[in-house]
């Protein structure tokens, strides 16, 4: 009977938590692919603007379009992308540009406030708009048409979102960021941000990590640096800190194979900014989750008082980025913090390891295991599944494979297979496809993009019996 009430009530808690990690996945799913574009707008803004080390007022000049346009359509087409493929991208695209230009035109582009938050609204929305047309027009378009048919109706939809965005969307969209911007502004004033550790340290255990940091965090952070200078928001989940001083404790007073691997753990943690490396030491001994919090909270405090901040995003979350981010005059306060935040969770953890059994490799084995499941989970990833995303690729990603990816679509879907299929050219080929489809003449190239997809070599776009047999397989 409890075993029944146990199940029965855990069930709601796994779909709500399968649901934050799903909307938490896509929305830093617009912000991670693109944060070298953040990093060198950071580095640009760190290196010339007046407060800089190399001021320079003809560089400065980059600084107030790539983050006003530039990041927001990068954004856009990133989301639209996500979405709706290579087709979604460039609505998405387009769409950003008539939002940003409905928030207040060019005079937005120069000193207005940057439309990340609209970037991440109408970008996917194109994407869903093409991906809901392609799903409708899948099997009426005669062959040899669909190049025209998918330009011009990819043209026609961004023009109609492009303008609904210049009337409509943009001056709501910037309605709202100045309201979100204004109680993010009061929070900080209100000196509660230490708090938000509370929520951001159990989170990342849960491997929310990357959605509280580049789906919330970056983007905060990027608005407060245009009007500071500098921002704390890049600071409160990238911190090493607390999760070396759980390390460290490890090492310190753990016995077994938990203090033989902490060490290496330390220098890919601390050095290399994979932060996911200290997630089984948590899970082994949940009560450490304390540590992290008591930790992430202090180093938090400390930045508040200090008046730390960084210029652009610490990705990954690794001390170096750190030295490379911290603005002019900056970089005390930053280590200041993680120094605060490392010896209160050493002290708090140091408590709890030293109360504990040893920890045997079977324990960190288990917790290990139980991270690469919740990882495949925060990603997506039916470990049970072996093919979810199934890629027709060509030389320009368009007529032939788009033709092909229509093919093998229609035979799958009468199968009742529930498995991704789309085209795009050889270059774009997505990291995670399972499954590559290509000539035969270019599968050396697909393979060298794509290497650890399986490749299915053919030489007929349209009608090739390799289709048939993939099906087969399949099914």
């Amino acid at each position: 009977m409890n075993s029944n009430l146990n199940a029965t009530s855990s069930a709601p808690q796994a779909g709500l938590k399968e649901q934050v990690q799903k909307v938490g996945r896509f929305l830093s799913g617009m912000i991670m692919p693109n944060i070298g574009a953040f990093i060198a707008w950071g580095l640009i803004t760190a290196l010339f603007i007046g407060p800089g080390w190399f001021p320079n007022e003809t560089l400065a000049q980059l600084v107030g379009p790539m983050l006003k346009a530039l990041l927001p359509i990068l954004i856009g087409y990133t989301g639209g992308r996500a979405i709706g493929g290579q087709r979604g991208a460039v609505v998405g695209a387009v769409a950003t540009f008539g939002m940003m230009m409905g928030a207040g035109g060019a005079k937005n582009l120069a000193d207005g406030t940057p439309m990340f938050l609209g970037a991440m609204m109408v970008g996917p929305l194109g994407g869903y708009i093409i991906k809901k047309l392609q799903q409708a027009m899948d099997g009426k378009i005669r062959p040899g048409f669909e190049m025209l048919v998918n330009n011009f109706t990819d043209g026609i939809v961004g023009m109609i979102l492009a303008c609904i965005g210049l009337v409509a969307f943009g001056p709501v969209v910037a309605a709202a960021t100045a309201a979100f911007g204004n109680a993010v502004k009061a929070i900080v004033e209100a000196g509660l941000l230490p708090l938000a550790s509370l929520f951001i340290e159990p989170a990342k255990i849960l491997f929310l990590n990357n959605a509280i940091n580049h789906g919330v965090l970056t983007p905060l952070g990027t608005q407060q640096v245009t009007e500071a200078g500098r921002s704390i928001f890049y600071m409160l989940e990238s911190n090493p800190g607390p999760g070396l001083g759980v390390l460290l404790a490890y090492m310190i007073f753990s016995k077994g194979m938990a203090k033989q691997s902490s060490p290496g753990a330390i220098i890919i943690h601390f050095f290399g900014g994979i932060h996911e490396i200290y997630f089984p030491y948590i899970l082994m001994n949940p009560i450490l989750v304390l540590a992290v919090i008591a930790g992430g909270m202090s180093g938090v405090f400390t930045f508040s008082i200090l008046g730390a901040g960084l210029i652009g995003p610490p990705a990954p979350g690794s001390i170096f980025m750190y030295f490379i981010m911290a603005p002019k005059g900056g970089l005390f306060a930053a280590l200041a913090g993680v120094l605060v935040s490392t010896v209160v969770s050493f002290l708090v953890a140091s408590v709890f390891i030293k109360r504990s059994k040893e920890f045997s490799g079977k324990d960190l084995e288990d917790a290990q295991n139980t991270v690469k499941e919740m990882k495949a989970a925060s990603k997506g990833v039916n470990v049970k599944t072996s093919v979810r995303k199934i890629v027709v690729a060509c030389d320009a990603g368009m007529g032939s494979s788009a033709m092909g990816a229509s093919t093998l679509r229609n035979k799958l879907k009468k199968l009742g297979l529930n498995i991704e299929v789309t085209n795009c050219a050889i270059e774009d080929i997505p990291s995670d496809t399972d499954i590559v489809i290509t000539h035969d003449s270019l599968s050396a190239r697909a393979k060298s993009v794509a290497p650890k997809a399986e490749h299915i070599s053919i030489t007929n776009f349209v009608s090739s019996p390799e289709y048939d047999e993939l099906a087969k397989r399949l099914s």
